[in-house]
């Protein structure tokens, strides 16, 4: 099963943490059937953003059942709201960054840095307090580095 990433021509300029960052697509395609994966993750960081800032790599898995493989609309919106939620307290004074967001095969991921996995979690539990239960698993690891990012963009195929 080979799979090519492919970057969409595709990117916006967001402002975050008063740092400018520029996303982009990409997509991902089996050739046994055509199913596709969808990237959205930071092209480029502003000039004073600081990775090793945000030691820790903490990744949200969102499992879902489809039979092509992306998310149906009433779950992706479900998918949106969690994100929404999270985005004011994680970006708050720089404290964490969304770098990466792939969707398909039946699977959402958003791969979060942070400062603080301990302080990351506080942070996702009181953003989602009385809120509906979202079907997450949560994966952390140390990735002072952003190992994991630099092997994804690495692999991007312009």
């Amino acid at each position: 099963m080979k799979r090519l990433i492919v970057l969409t021509l595709f990117a916006i300029a967001m402002s975050t943490n008063a740092h400018a960052q520029t996303w982009a697509t990409a997509t991902s395609t089996n050739q046994s059937d055509g199913r596709v994966i969808i990237f959205r993750y930071i092209n480029e960081f502003g000039p004073n953003f600081n990775r090793t800032s945000q030691p820790d790599r903490i990744i949200l898995v969102w499992k879902y059942q489809s039979e092509k493989g992306m998310p149906v609309l009433e779950e992706r919106q479900r998918m949106d709201l969690m994100e929404d939620a999270l985005e004011p307290l994680m970006e708050k004074d720089g404290f964490a960054t969304l770098a990466l967001v792939s969707t398909g095969e039946n699977l959402r991921e958003w791969t979060y840095y942070a400062k603080s996995e301990r302080e990351f979690l506080a942070r996702l539990n009181k953003a989602l307090a009385g809120k509906s239960a979202f079907p997450i698993d949560v994966h952390t690891a140390a990735d002072p580095k952003w190992a994991m990012y630099e092997k994804f963009k690495a692999g991007v195929q312009k």
